[in-house]
């Protein structure tokens, strides 16, 4: 069985983070975005397509460099396709029952369940559902007895049909491709409103669920994760002069000196946190500096930069100059 990960997009709203680093590969809780999607999926999954376009030489290199326990297969696009356009382009690639995930979600999804699912329905496709309280921002579906009846695109608040979204992750047979045309093709509203006779299944799960495309969903992936198992402070950190942890955090291969640190803090190799800083809900990336004094909220600071004494960053991504 094969995976297809979309991961196309340029990361614009994690800016200046994506402008040395694909999205795919942004760190969260000590490895790439894109690993905890390959890690989530099933044993027998052997082949990942990556569609990919931004920064492919770095992902080529991460790959070479990293055995992830399958073959990955990196597919670019000279335009963007839309989903329905970049599922069609790695058809070659796709065997009889697929599953296409977006690369942007981490969620507590169990896909070997969810494939249980789709083969006693025997629909064309299988969608995951997550329940939102405000619907408006997404993809919502309308459905009976698991079958989805109807779609509606960021519909109002108040006329949208429920609260069930489009979770994105989907499990196709591949007479999909029979209704998929060539080209710039959305899958959700050219394709979907196609296929509903054809039996398409929603599966709803319960957990988590993060799109990470903005800093604030980003952070809030991290804080989801420290709180289910990824929390540690590793052997090789060097704390001293009275360092207070509070929370769930993960400290890797750091020197911290009399700072406050957590809650949900991510802090990555060869970091020096110095005397009277407090740092919560962030991420401190490999090299960075905090002087003296510095307050830091809601922020990614990124790789080699540096926080000035008595600096207070909140709700930013930063990044060397």
């Amino acid at each position: 069985m094969n995976a297809l990960i979309l991961a196309g997009g340029l990361g614009t709203r994690l800016r200046p983070l994506t402008n040395y680093l694909p999205k795919p590969l942004i760190p969260l809780v000590g490895k790439p975005l894109v690993m905890h999607i390959i890690d989530s999926l099933p044993k027998e999954v052997d082949s990942v397509i990556l569609a990919v376009s931004y920064m492919r030489d770095k992902l080529e290199e991460y790959f070479k460099e990293n055995d992830v326990g399958r073959t990955i297969i990196l597919v670019s696009e000279e335009e963007p396709l839309g989903t329905g356009g970049a599922i069609k382009n790695v058809s070659r690639y796709l065997d009889d029952t697929f599953i296409v995930m977006n690369g942007d979600v981490v969620c507590s999804l169990d896909i070997n369940d969810m494939l249980k699912f789709h083969k006693t329905h025997g629909g064309i496709g299988s969608m995951s559902l997550w329940t939102v309280d405000d619907p408006s921002a997404f993809g919502v579906v309308g459905c009976k007895d698991s079958k989805i009846m109807t779609f509606q695109e960021k519909p109002k608040r108040e006329e949208a049909l429920s609260n069930l979204i489009n979770a994105g992750t989907y499990i196709f047979e591949k007479e999909i491709f029979d209704y998929i045309p060539d080209g710039v093709v959305s899958i959700e509203k050219q394709v979907f409103p196609k296929i509903l006779d054809k039996g398409m299944y929603g599966y709803e799960f319960n957990g988590y669920w993060v799109d990470c495309g903005t800093r604030a969903n980003y952070i809030t992936a991290q804080k989801i994760l420290l709180n289910n198992g990824y929390a540690h402070v590793s052997t090789d950190a060097i704390l001293e002069d009275n360092v207070k942890l509070t929370g769930q955090n993960l400290i890797k291969r750091a020197h911290l000196r009399n700072c406050n640190i957590g809650p949900n803090v991510y802090i990555e190799d060869d970091v020096l946190v110095s005397s009277n800083v407090t740092v919560s809900n962030s991420m401190l990336l490999r090299g960075s500096l905090i002087e003296e004094g510095s307050t830091i909220e809601g922020s990614v600071i990124s790789q080699g930069c540096i926080v000035t004494k008595n600096s207070v960053v909140t709700d930013t991504i930063s990044a060397k100059d």
